[in-house]
């Protein structure tokens, strides 16, 4: 029987960190934890009741040596009203301690260049990520809780 081969994450492509003392994230520095992409936009009412409420109860339930949250601000509609100046007073209000990424825009699309790269079809999206880089979860819209926490304690299970 043949293993599952599972799809290697696409590197992002960020136009801007937040929440990252100025440092640049990457993919490959994460290797061997588990990553918890989760994709919003400020104005998407199921990622402000539902997506980043999810995301900081991940951040604050995992230690940061074993699981890390990254928060893809994916803008694909009303672009000026989501710049950076608003997303940090969003993210002030809403207290998100983990990372932020914009998302880098295209120039010949409305879609964000990492939004593209996931294949995501809005938001909002959680990624997992596994030690070794591949997507093992790629959903749209709200996941539950228990099967969000049971899937990222299964990859914490696996070897390299």
């Amino acid at each position: 029987m043949n293993p599952v081969v599972y799809q290697q994450a696409p590197s992002w492509s960020v136009s801007q960190w937040m929440n990252t003392r100025d440092e640049h994230i990457s993919l490959e520095a994460l290797r061997g934890l588990v990553v918890v992409l989760h994709a919003f936009q400020m104005l998407c009412p199921a990622c402000v009741s539902h997506g980043i409420p999810q995301a900081k109860s991940i951040h604050m339930a995992f230690p940061l040596d074993k699981v890390r949250v990254i928060g893809l601000h994916t803008v694909f509609e009303h672009h000026d009203a989501m710049g950076p100046v608003a997303l940090a007073a969003f993210m002030h209000e809403y207290r998100l301690g983990f990372p932020v990424a914009i998302d880098q825009a295209d120039e010949h699309s409305p879609i964000p260049k990492t939004m593209q790269a996931y294949g995501m079809q809005g938001t909002p999206t959680l990624v997992l990520i596994d030690k070794a880089g591949h997507i093992r979860l790629h959903h749209f819209g709200s996941l539950d809780d228990l099967h969000v926490g049971a899937a990222i304690g299964q990859l914490l299970t696996e070897e390299v």
